[in-house]
């Protein structure tokens, strides 16, 4: 399955300035290994060394926020949307 990856600003160095990247896999951690194959350097940015999604990135497949399902285990659709959002803090 093929589906798309939305870039933040801060991460889209590390895809090439790309605001948008393909990616296949019909979970949100097989989308995610494709990414990190491809762009090795975007990693860092969206999970901890033990593979999970960083505290600060908030992730979405077809606007639903993963960390209130599946997590990585999400399933993506063929042609599905994920969003990258880095968590916002301040006051």
């Amino acid at each position: 399955m093929t589906a798309k990856v939305r870039m933040p600003p801060v991460l889209r160095q590390q895809v090439g300035g790309a605001r948008e990247v393909a990616v296949s896999g019909g979970t949100l951690r097989e989308a995610l290994d494709d990414l990190f194959e491809r762009h090795p350097g975007v990693r860092d940015g969206l999970v901890d060394p033990e593979g999970n999604l960083n505290r600060f990135v908030n992730v979405y497949v077809q606007n639903e926020d993963v960390r209130l399902g599946q997590g990585l285990e999400t399933p993506v659709p063929d042609q599905g949307t994920i969003i990258v959002l880095p968590a916002m803090a301040g006051g």
